[in-house]
């Protein structure tokens, strides 16, 4: 039986040790693509038995090109949208990807993006640099403790952030799309309420089609003009076109996206050129632990498919 081949589709840090490893200890080759371009991909998946994959589009074509090889698309990370899991899942192929990797930081990077959009933090350094050294700022600052958060999606990452926000002393308001799962310490509303109560609104769900641009004009009309928009989860959740009316018309006091629609964004357009938008980028999943976690878990996953048939982190498994 000749030796089986993995793929990986893209590189996104400075080595492939950890992926080059665990291939040689299970006896299996790594091909590493010299390009993510779909051209390149689909003459590499051809000759492999699996694909893992970071930023990549794992395409029907792709995928179609390995024919009856493919046994196995690994994402590395928790989002699918760069896959066609739905093509996938016809062809039988498993896919799995890493659920828990990076629960601790999104959650860390979520609560800081509340703490500095409702202490002003990044108002007051951006002024400061600027050489306006003044306290004065809009809306004025109010005490944290006691405020509310609003959280849409409340998986692992959802779950996370209200049990941080909540020993922080929030008020914690959940929105998912089964609501007779509750959530200790977490108030469970309707969407359109839960945006209209919140002081900071914080999107962590995966991008489906049904839920592509769910926060647009309509929900920033909803939102208190002192509210916040926190988005760590994927840039298609927000109409970010929607996003920059509504801060001009003050329907809303600043957001934080981690996330956007595409990555990179132009950065001196709207509401990314905004004072009052925290842009960070896609990094709030980075750490030195979580990135060790992700890439050996991704791995893993589809080592364990190819050689053992099954993984405990497949997503399309037929029910």
């Amino acid at each position: 039986m000749s030796q089986p081949r993995l793929l990986l589709s893209d590189v996104a840090w400075p080595d492939t040790t950890i992926e080059q490893q665990l291939c040689d200890e299970a006896g299996v080759e790594l091909v590493i693509a010299s390009d993510a371009t779909e051209e390149t991909l689909t003459e590499l998946a051809s000759k492999c038995d699996g694909i893992v994959t970071c930023w990549a589009n794992i395409t029907e074509n792709v995928i179609a090109a390995a024919g009856d090889r493919c046994r196995v698309v690994s994402r590395m990370g928790i989002g699918l949208d760069n896959i066609d899991v739905d093509y996938c899942t016809r062809q039988g192929i498993p896919v799995t990807n890493v659920p828990d990797y990076c629960l601790q930081e999104v959650a860390e990077h979520t609560v800081a993006c509340i703490y500095s959009l409702g202490r002003h933090i990044h108002t007051y350094h951006l002024d400061s640099k600027d050489g306006k050294y003044e306290r004065e700022v809009t809306p004025p600052l109010r005490r944290l403790k006691g405020q509310t958060v609003g959280i849409i999606g409340l998986g692992n990452i959802g779950k996370r952030v209200a049990e941080l926000t909540k020993a922080l002393g929030f008020r914690v308001l959940g929105y998912r799309r089964d609501m007779t799962k509750t959530v200790p310490g977490v108030e469970l509303l309707p969407l359109d309420e839960l945006i209209s109560k919140s002081d900071f609104v914080t999107l962590h769900l995966p991008l489906t089609d049904s839920n592509h641009h769910m926060i647009a004009a309509k929900q920033f009309q909803q939102m208190k003009p002192t509210a916040y928009l926190i988005n760590t989860a994927r840039g298609g959740l927000v109409d970010h076109a929607a996003l920059a009316a509504a801060l001009d018309a003050k329907e809303l006091a600043g957001a934080a996206l981690d996330v956007q629609d595409p990555e990179p964004p132009d950065l001196e357009t709207a509401p990314y050129d905004d004072q009052r938008v925290i842009v960070t980028p896609h990094a709030a999943f980075v750490s030195e632990e979580s990135l060790i976690e992700l890439r050996r878990s991704s791995v893993q996953n589809a080592l364990d498919v190819l050689l053992t048939g099954d993984s405990d982190k497949i997503v399309n498994r037929p029910t």
